[in-house]
């Protein structure tokens, strides 16, 4: 991962697109699309998969902010990732509703990624992924590093960690989700936060 932080990228990258700067408009969009990835799995509950592909969604949101640049009235990049978390999230509820299903209960409203803790052993089944002691939220500089990371864990890696820390589902429907066993799929997902870890560049996943 870049030595740079993701904030100061976006900042830069924000302010010479705002001044007209095509090229830097290209690279802000290209720095959060990880992070719209993420974004697009991990808010969308399951039935949706089925309907339409993640990238499709991240794809349709890019193009509506691209169209809709020039009306972005946010400063700050905290404010640049809310507003494609708004028109992601905008998207999704259309796509819910095209299907019948009621948008605001269909798409989550957080996202959230939590650690494990290393003193627990990997058959044990947490009551919720937020009693874990080690937590990482997805928000402003840590939610791009996050993205990043994700996106170069192998597919059963990601899918694991989406399904159990992100959505929150317990482990016995993530099983069946997967087409594991229960224990297979603890170990899975125990052998994922450590390589989650490790992509990190930490030993806590706290320390974020």
């Amino acid at each position: 991962m870049s030595d740079t932080s993701p904030s100061i990228i976006l900042r830069d990258c924000l302010a010479q697109a705002r001044a007209g700067d095509l090229a830097a408009r290209d690279r802000l969009f290209a720095a959060c699309r990880s992070y719209l990835g993420l974004l697009a799995r991990a808010n969308v509950d399951g039935w949706m998969k089925a309907k339409v592909d993640a990238s499709d969604l991240v794809q349709q949101t890019m193009l509506d902010a691209h169209r809709d640049f020039d009306r972005f009235q946010g400063r700050t990049d905290q404010e640049w990732l809310a507003w494609l978390r708004q028109i992601l999230k905008n998207n999704a509820c259309d796509v819910a509703r095209r299907y019948g299903a009621n948008g605001k209960r269909a798409v989550r409203r957080e996202v959230a990624i939590v650690g494990t803790d290393d003193s627990r052993a990997p058959g044990i089944d947490p009551q919720s992924p937020a009693d874990s002691p080690s937590q990482i939220a997805v928000q402003h500089e840590n939610e791009l590093l996050l993205a990043e990371a994700m996106d170069r864990l192998p597919p059963d890696y990601r899918e694991v960690i989406i399904l159990r820390n992100i959505q929150r589902l317990p482990f016995d429907v993530v099983a069946e989700q997967l087409g594991r066993t229960g224990p297979a799929t603890q170990m899975l997902w125990w052998r994922a936060i450590q390589k989650l870890k490790s992509l990190l560049h930490v030993s806590d996943v706290s320390r974020l």
